[in-house]
């Protein structure tokens, strides 16, 4: 019988950080392609002309549209900021040495960023739902 070895961080599965970042590295990059999928769709309607196009676009009009693209900034630029990061391991294994330290870092990054991104687009959530003024 084989006895199971026990790593620094436990089984399969617990909840690493690095699994946390694996997993929402791959469910942004799908939710920035099915957007894509989504624009190219709504863009290629310009082609029934422009009332057929209008009547599209006025949906962005919508603040719970507005609220998904809020969405979409934060998947764009996660996914880009941990991109970055796993670049970093990949052309310099060295870098992995300082794994959690770059992971806090640019969890750090994306939070300072969206905070300003949040507060501009937020405004125009408001306006739109709320009939605010901001």
């Amino acid at each position: 019988m084989v006895a199971k070895r026990k790593t620094d961080l436990g089984t399969l599965y617990k909840g690493s950080p690095g699994q946390w970042s694996w997993i929402a590295h791959r469910i942004t990059g799908v939710a920035i392609i099915l957007f894509l999928f989504a624009h190219v769709v709504d863009t290629a309607v310009v082609g029934w002309g422009p009332t057929a196009y209008d009547r599209v676009v006025a949906v962005y009009h919508n603040w719970g549209v507005r609220l998904l693209e809020l969405g979409l900034v934060a998947a764009v630029l996660y996914h880009a900021i941990n991109g970055v990061k796993i670049m970093l391991f990949d052309f310099w294994p060295g870098t992995t040495r300082y794994m959690k330290q770059l992971s806090i870092g640019s969890t750090g990054l994306f939070l300072l960023a969206m905070v300003p991104i949040t507060w501009i687009m937020g405004r125009d959530i408001l306006n739109l739902s709320l009939g605010w003024n901001l």
